[in-house]
């Protein structure tokens, strides 16, 4: 595998910051909303969680994150995606 760059996984450190701040700020703002209004900030807000899901999973492919880390983050991850998407199909019906 060749090296990458400190710069790089950095790069990818703050892209995973800022979707994850995107991904609270649309939840934040679906909690203030009508019933009728949420459905597009939810929707935001979980592509925004699979976007921050799959650089953590290069961020991992690359060993800039160590197993463990990766566990953790990926099981907590992985039910705040549980949760939104049950939020969907609640405001689907």
């Amino acid at each position: 595998m060749p090296h990458i760059p400190k710069d790089a996984r950095y790069a990818l450190g703050a892209k995973i910051d800022a979707l994850f701040v995107e991904t609270i700020e649309a939840v934040f703002i679906a909690s203030y909303l009508g019933k009728n209004e949420k459905l597009p900030y939810i929707q935001k807000a979980a592509a925004k969680l699979d976007l921050v899901k799959f650089f953590l999973q290069i961020l991992w492919e690359i060993r800039a994150l160590d197993n463990k880390k990766y566990a953790v983050l990926s099981e907590k991850l992985n039910e705040i995606g549980k949760m939104l998407g049950g939020w969907v199909r609640q405001l689907q019906k």
